[in-house]
């Protein structure tokens, strides 16, 4: 029996000696920084989501790729978990560190590596900003366009784990619309490719499976992503409703009309008051609704576009209709709804960050559905929409000091993401599923559908040591959960691991 590893029979994660393991990587990886004291474990305790918080074994800060080949050689040889970290600014607990295992932080990697102007891509390392590159490619005329509102300290290899949007997702498409090419290591330390630098590349699309696997299927070394030209012309209309229906209504209308916004983004009153109160965006803090809609393109088409927009928000029943008269109001505007989260951090002890996806028609029955919630179980909820693409983010606020209020929070936000999958949506548009939301992953999918992400994630780590028990559940969890069915007191697919 190795020394490091403790074979449990139940599942549950091995045991492993932390002393024979810092021993072991201080005598195989002398350079690379190791931390194991408390005082240095502790700012790694927690994500974006600081509701779950777990103190990591140890964390390993590599500074070379031959460094992380060996930790995770090491790791694979001594059954120790490995759960990778890039900026931690993530949303569901997908980098959440383990008690058992090794946090391996990625941050060190932030090069940018090559921008290449002609074939409009840059390749760069996983621990570079997202914003970064955009900045990089600026003066070549050229931007990357998702654009979380975490951009300017979110990590685009984190990105890629979580395949995460932004304002502009809806004319522009995800991360995985914008990676051409992924480099990964394996749990063994192989080096893989994915992707390739043409459009298309033979075979399965790997590439677009690996996006969004939440580093369960190998740790993210090298990416190279597509550059599109800053567009000509860009404007936002911003549109007060008396009525957060007749908003989400209006989304609807915008697409049927034709029109594909560069952005379309709601916010319900409470996030409107929140934002104006911390960014002074000149939101009016009396409305019920706002529609931000960016229009860019050839001058022309903007223009033309700025009028169909208007009219269809007008025949929509809003209130009130601002063309941004300059960049510069354009870009307080936007200001106002990148900062809706932390600005609604200002109303309250905590707040749970919600991350659904529905479709455009069902908007104003969701909207509805969460007031009803918010209503019967007395928790504020502030709305904030990529309203475009159905991307919602209900906010729900709640003070952690005050017994069970968390739990409250936790129960009204599964609540949402299942009336997100009743009507024909999804439980996350952009943040992941993590741990936050692995139980609602067992009302989204089949125990067949559970049974082949299992086998995807075996076929990739076999021993299962990347970022165990997040994202995808076991099926006792669902049955426990109570969204599966279980015959005759058995589980189905009785191969699968138990807990």
């Amino acid at each position: 029996m190795n020394i490091l590893f403790d074979e449990r029979l139940d599942g549950t994660l091995p045991a492993v000696d932390k002393d024979a393991l810092v021993t072991h990587l201080t005598a195989h990886l002398p350079d690379m920084t190791l931390l194991h004291r408390e005082e240095d474990l502790r700012p790694f305790e927690c994500d974006g989501l600081s509701a779950y918080r777990v103190l990591p074994m140890l964390v390993a800060l590599p500074d070379t790729l031959e460094q992380v080949e060996a930790l995770l050689g090491i790791c694979h040889a001594q059954g120790v978990p490995v759960v990778t970290r890039g900026a931690g600014t993530g949303l569901s607990g997908g980098a959440l560190p383990l008690e058992k295992g090794v946090l391996l932080v990625m941050s060190r990697f932030s090069r940018i590596l090559d921008i290449d102007p002609e074939a409009r891509t840059a390749r760069v390392q996983p621990g570079v900003r997202n914003l970064a590159i955009s900045e990089a490619a600026a003066p070549h005329g050229l931007y990357y366009a998702p654009d979380p509102s975490s951009q300017i300290a979110c990590s685009i290899g984190g990105n890629v784990a979580e395949n995460a949007g932004g304002v502009h997702c809806l004319k522009y498409g995800l991360t995985v619309h914008n990676v051409l090419a992924v480099n990964i290591l394996t749990i063994e330390g192989e080096h893989i490719t994915l992707g390739s630098e043409a459009l298309d590349t033979p075979g399965f699309d790997l590439l677009a499976l690996f996006t969004g696997s939440e580093g369960m299927l190998g740790v993210i070394t090298e990416i190279t992503v597509k550059l599109l030209p800053k567009p000509e012309s860009a404007k936002v209309l911003m549109a007060s409703f008396d009525d957060v229906e007749k908003a989400g209504k209006a989304v609807g209308d915008i697409i049927a009309a034709g029109i594909i916004p560069g952005g379309l983004e709601m916010m319900d009153r409470l996030a409107i008051q929140a934002a104006e109160n911390f960014v002074k965006a000149g939101y009016p803090v009396e409305a019920e609704a706002i529609l931000l809609c960016e229009l860019d393109g050839v001058e022309a088409d903007v223009h033309d576009d700025c009028e169909t927009v208007r009219r269809v928000l007008e025949a929509a029943g809003a209130t009130d209709i601002r063309l941004a008269r300059d960049d510069a109001e354009r870009a307080t505007f936007w200001a106002g709804r990148k900062n809706a989260f932390p600005a609604v951090g200002r109303m309250s002890p905590d707040y749970y960050c919600m991350d659904g996806t529905i479709p455009r028609r069902e908007l104003p029955r969701v909207l509805k559905g969460i007031a009803d919630l918010s209503a019967t179980h007395g928790l504020r909820v502030a709305n904030v929409f990529h309203a475009g693409d159905g991307n919602m983010h209900p906010l729900i606020l709640f003070d952690a000091n005050a017994p069970g209020e968390l739990a409250l929070a936790e129960e009204v936000g599964g609540k949402i993401l299942e009336l997100c999958v009743e009507v024909g949506g999804s439980i996350t548009g952009e943040h992941g599923v993590g741990r936050e939301k692995i139980n609602q992953m067992c009302a989204q999918f089949s125990p067949d559908e559970i049974t082949v992400f299992h086998a995807v994630k075996a076929a990739f780590d076999p021993l299962g040591l990347l970022n165990p028990g997040k994202n995808i559940p076991t099926l006792a969890r669902c049955a426990e959960f109570g969204a599966m069915h279980v015959h005759h007191g058995n589980l189905p697919h009785p191969e699968l691991p138990r807990f």
